[in-house]
């Protein structure tokens, strides 16, 4: 191919024979010196363009981790949306007791009965906030959600002593050791 450019050079008269000779010798004797050295020949657009192509990688790289990050992100928030709708806790009908709590400090309310009012107190229960909606869940089902994402829980209250103790009506009579059946 470079012939072919020599000759083309040499028929539109741009340069003469001895030219053309003097740049095929010089190329030769730069080969053979190569040869004899063992020199590789540094190719600085072949390195460019080795640099471009891993730089290009990089930034591909880059850009899936941040595009894998979203679909993660937004894998959690369907997760947390579907546990949310699955396991909410019918809060009662209009004329309950409200119950307070705070949120970005605000004073917020919900409305619920009696019951649910109660193991929200002793920690049975939870308030959670999606998409501007306060819902109540069970306590097990917000603890799987702040694995997730714990900006979504509002009121996590710890459970209560008091109450467990409450249920076992015999808890106050002491038992005798030397009872026999």
């Amino acid at each position: 191919m470079g012939n072919a450019f020599q000759d083309q050079l040499l028929n539109a008269g741009l340069v003469d024979k001895n030219q053309v000779n003097q740049a095929k010798n010089a190329k030769h004797k730069k080969m053979k010196h190569q040869r004899s050295n063992n020199q590789v020949v540094v190719d600085d657009a072949k390195q460019l363009a080795a640099k471009s192509i891993q730089e290009k990688a990089e930034r591909d790289r880059e850009l899936n981790r941040l595009r894998d990050e979203k679909a993660q992100q937004k894998a959690i928030i369907a997760q947390i949306k579907q546990l949310i709708h699955v396991n909410k806790v019918s809060k009662g009908n209009g004329d309950d007791l409200a119950y307070n709590f705070e949120d970005n400090k605000n004073i917020k309310r919900v409305y619920v009965t009696q019951d649910i009012h109660d193991n929200i107190a002793h920690g049975k229960l939870a308030i959670v906030k999606f998409d501007g909606q306060y819902e109540v869940v069970p306590a097990p089902v917000a603890d799987k959600i702040k694995q997730r994402d714990e900006k979504y829980i509002i009121l996590r209250n710890e459970p209560s002593q008091q109450a467990e103790d409450t249920d076992d009506f015999y808890s106050d009579y002491e038992i005798p050791d030397d009872l026999m059946w």
